[in-house]
């Protein structure tokens, strides 16, 4: 089976499923309701619609916001294109569907590679969910309160465009997770545990401890914020900084996938199934 007979098979597993889009609808009410809830508060904090007193933590100057908003999309959302990259694989596993998938198509290259092309058009499929929802409603609530939405400045579009790119690279790493790790539950809960608990408290101590910052800038949401160039994470003083330029941050992440998948690819990929 060529690469495009395998990429447009794996496509079709995706979209036979429901998966994809109760994720993808998880995925917009979640980053829509957080950058419309932040915009909102920060918006009426900035023109002193709120009165700032009432602010527990740093008030954003308004140039500023418009992308600290946008960057929701990834800052909160790019576990969803890591997760579905994953199930990508691990699904496979799960339901014993492997076995089939290698009998259609014996080169088991060409059958990771359809994976990756799949995975790269789902990446882009969240990454215009994620950025509608956070962009939609963050620049219209920041527009409510007078703050220029700034989608006259290149550096605007510049940013949506990383956090496109962003998506794909997380969707890959997804995919190179679930490779590794033939388990479905494992790899699922392993992404969690890293993601939203593990990475993030290592990040708020290195905002405190000095030295360890230094160590943290090379985490995978480190590299994440880096390349996207805005981070609600670091406007409000949970890091330190981005770190690493967007180009170095974007390569990172790419380093992160192509080891993973290099792994999988050596040590599961191409052992016998059942």
């Amino acid at each position: 089976m060529s690469l495009m007979n395998s990429s447009r098979s794996e496509l079709t597993k995706q979209f036979t499923t429901s998966i994809w889009w109760i994720l993808a609808i998880v995925l917009f009410v979640y980053v829509g309701m957080t950058a419309g809830g932040l915009a909102a508060t920060f918006g009426a904090l900035a023109t002193g619609a709120l009165d700032s007193s009432a602010a527990n933590g740093p008030v954003l100057p308004a140039e500023v916001l418009p992308p600290v908003i946008y960057s929701l999309a990834t800052a909160v959302g790019y576990v969803f294109p890591l997760l579905i990259g994953t199930l990508l694989v691990t699904g496979e596993f799960r339901h014993k569907t492997l076995t089939p998938t290698f009998l259609a198509t014996p080169r088991r290259g060409v059958a990771l590679a359809g994976k990756i092309v799949a995975g790269v058009v789902m990446g882009a499929l969240y990454a215009a969910i994620a950025i509608v929802a956070a962009v939609g409603p963050g620049a219209g609530l920041l527009a409510a309160f007078g703050v220029d939405a700034q989608f006259g400045q290149s550096d605007t579009w510049a940013l949506i465009g990383r956090m496109a790119l962003a998506f794909v690279l997380w969707a890959l790493i997804g995919i190179g997770i679930g490779t590794l790790v033939r388990n479905q539950i494992a790899a699922v809960v392993g992404v969690l545990a890293f993601t939203q608990f593990v990475e993030p408290i290592l990040r708020a101590v290195g905002a405190f401890v000095d030295g360890v910052s230094g160590v943290t800038e090379y985490l995978p949401g480190a590299a994440s914020d880096a390349l996207v160039g805005a981070s609600i994470f670091t406007s409000i003083g949970t890091d330190a900084d981005l770190g690493l330029g967007w180009w170095a941050g974007g390569l990172l992440l790419l380093g992160y996938a192509a080891v993973f998948l290099l792994l999988g690819w050596l040590f599961s990929w191409r052992r016998d199934v059942s």
